[in-house]
């Protein structure tokens, strides 16, 4: 249990995926200027990370090594369309919002890395545990850089206007992609001079 719980937090804390392997970044740049395009992309990276890490760790045994990374791809992409056709269904705004992103989910680096790092070699349950932490610590800063970036660059957040009431003006600045890559960046500095601090304690 203990070894499940580390496995489940280091992802989300220590490990991030985002701000301290800098993996997945273009999607965080691309799916943050509204909270609500940010937490759909968060939980359908979460399902296909997980999933397929689960689904990757049962055939591990049968998978020959020269064509994992083809069942590997094959796996994510069967996910892929899945969550796909899910969201054309459930929530067509959305996705038609999202665009090519959710199909770029196939080729983020958090989904093959986890599945090629850590599936291949564990057992169903934590490479479960493995891929939906890994989801979730890429899902928490996207959802954060989103927040600041609809708060400030519209004024809402999830479409409800928050800062229009006190006076604002909105910054069309913090909607744009560069802005995006500056709230990540201090994201970043910060959580890693929290852990610095936490280290030298």
């Amino acid at each position: 249990m203990g070894k499940l719980k580390e496995t489940f937090l280091n992802p989300i804390l220590k490990g991030n995926p985002i701000t301290v392997l800098v993996l997945g970044i273009c999607s965080a740049l691309a799916v943050t200027v509204e909270l609500k395009g940010a937490c759909v992309m968060a939980l359908s990276v979460i399902v296909v990370t997980g999933v397929s890490s689960l689904i990757a760790s049962l055939l591990r045994n049968t998978i020959p090594n020269r064509v994992r990374i083809v069942i590997q791809l094959v796996i994510v992409a069967m996910m892929v369309i899945l969550v796909d056709q899910f969201l054309k269904a459930f929530a067509f705004a959305i996705d038609k919002q999202l665009s090519v992103y959710i199909g770029l989910i196939i080729t983020n680096c958090i989904v093959m890395g986890r599945i090629e790092a850590f599936a291949l070699g564990n057992k169903p349950i934590p490479s479960l545990v493995d891929g939906l932490a890994n989801g979730l610590g890429y899902g928490l800063i996207l959802i954060a850089v989103a927040f600041f970036r609809e708060l400030f660059g519209s004024g809402t957040l999830f479409g409800v206007p928050v800062l229009s009431a006190l006076g604002y003006t909105n910054n069309g600045l913090v909607i744009l992609p560069p802005m995006a890559l500056i709230i990540l960046g201090l994201i970043i500095w910060a959580q890693r001079s929290v852990q610095k601090d936490l280290q030298e304690k």
